[in-house]
């Protein structure tokens, strides 16, 4: 494909040879003369000049002299030229023979379903959706158009999926979530007769969890996307277009709402919110009912706004030598003690 019509796709102009004929696409670091590349940070910028790419995608700035394709964000750009070489796999509309399917359940035109697939009674799949190999489709499931569920997702009954939506290996939906009751010296169970609600455009990594809710429902919003191993727990409320990284586990009840970025390894007390466009840095620890405030930055266990958290870690590190100070005051008030002279 001619970098002219690459630039022509994205609507973005174009430098240099636009009729250099591109074959795929590659990282920065090692994209040769017929792969076109992407520089979508400060770093990056500085190494493209060094980088043998056919053509490069840069931010309005990067120097002239070489092809390349300008455009407002490079990262997002390349996402777009990706599938022009990498079309996404196509898979052939049917039934294997192996899968196993209710008598009650309805399929809709153009679905495919693998091997050992098994779907419950009255669950509907939409158009154009594909299952996996292995994965599992529980009682009373509602599965929209074009999503598509990676081999060995689970869904247990009662959950409902919106259109586009993915589904990754080992993704469980619709388990219990984790609710007791302590009764003398023993724990009994909270019947979970909630479902769960996954909204269009939502995308759920390998190995994540989603539990149903003990009652009404547990929701997840449009164009939300967790990474693989991420919990959310019963009766959560996520909002539109969140994301969550890897190790990341909500507790019951917890409300995130729209726009909100949480880093890895974050853990989420009970009924905490956290509101729009709030910023949860990786590792940090959100305690029971906290509420972060809209738009906040917050860092650290207990989470606490980012300047405070920095200025925290600016004081301990400190600390060493406020110990030698310290030392050296005492050794002069034992000297003092002592009537020895001070200096």
């Amino acid at each position: 494909m001619r970098v002219a019509d690459i630039a022509k796709h994205l609507h973005c102009p174009f430098e240099g040879d636009g009729e250099a004929l591109i074959n795929d696409v590659a990282p920065l670091e090692e994209a040769g003369p017929s792969e076109i590349a992407f520089a979508g940070n400060r770093r990056a910028v500085e190494w493209a000049g060094q980088s043998r790419a056919g053509c490069l995608l840069v931010p309005a700035g990067f120097p002239s002299g070489r092809t390349l394709i300008r455009a407002p964000d490079p990262r997002a750009a390349f996402a777009r030229v990706v599938p022009l070489f990498h079309p996404p796999k196509k898979y052939a509309a049917g039934v294997h023979p192996s899968a196993a399917i209710s008598e009650t359940a309805k399929i809709g035109p153009d679905v495919s379903v693998a091997a050992h697939v098994s779907i419950g009674a009255d669950a509907v799949i939409g158009k154009g959706t594909r299952i996996g190999p292995g994965c599992h489709v529980g009682d009373g499931v509602q599965i929209g158009e074009s999503c598509l569920l990676h081999a060995g997702a689970i869904l247990y009954e009662n959950v409902a999926l919106g259109n586009r939506v993915i589904l990754h290996s080992g993704s469980v939906i619709g388990a219990d979530g984790f609710g007791f009751a302590r009764v003398d010296e023993r724990y009994e169970k909270f019947p979970q007769i909630g479902r769960v609600e996954i909204h269009d455009d939502v995308e759920i990594g390998a190995n994540s969890c989603v539990d149903r809710a003990a009652l009404g429902a547990t929701v997840i919003g449009e164009g939300t996307k967790l990474d693989n191993m991420v919990h959310i727990g019963h009766n959560c409320r996520i909002g539109r277009n969140v994301v969550i990284a890897a190790q990341t586990g909500l507790s019951g009840g917890v409300v995130v709402e729209d726009d909100v970025v949480i880093g890895g390894q974050v853990g989420i007390g009970d009924k905490a919110r956290i509101e729009t466009g709030a910023v949860l840095g990786s590792g940090c620890g959100i305690l029971t009912s906290k509420i972060v405030r809209k738009g906040q930055v917050v860092w650290g266990t207990p989470a606490r706004p980012l300047k405070e958290y920095l200025a925290q870690l600016a004081r301990i590190g400190k600390l060493h030598r406020m110990e030698e100070d310290i030392a050296r005051i005492q050794r002069k008030t034992e000297q003092f003690e002592d009537g020895e002279i001070l200096d």
